[in-house]
């Protein structure tokens, strides 16, 4: 076996005895039942403060956009500088 599917596998055992071993601790052993359930929502609820910790710094972290209009204006000098480097070469009208 691969390394990676050895921890696969090891995951997997973990998993199954918790969920088998859970309900029992629930049902049979009253005495830690409060800190079967508290243990699960104080880790959910820290893995959500995290979260939204992550997302505040990385808005705090990330340079605002420019405004539209300033892009357009970049646009608009950036294709008058093209146009200006390159010749017509469409037909040429003369005034007769």
């Amino acid at each position: 076996m691969d390394r990676d599917q050895i921890v696969g596998v090891l995951i997997l055992l973990v998993c199954m005895a918790v969920a088998v071993g859970y309900p029992i601790g629930l049902f049979l052993f009253p005495s830690i039942q409060f800190w079967l359930i508290a243990i699960p929502v104080i880790i959910a609820f820290m893995a959500v403060l995290g979260i939204g910790a992550w997302i505040g710094w990385t808005m705090a972290t990330t340079p605002s956009p420019k405004p539209i209009e300033e892009v357009e204006v970049e646009k608009k000098i950036e294709e008058d500088r093209r146009r200006s480097k390159k010749p017509y070469k469409g037909k040429q009208q003369t005034l007769s």
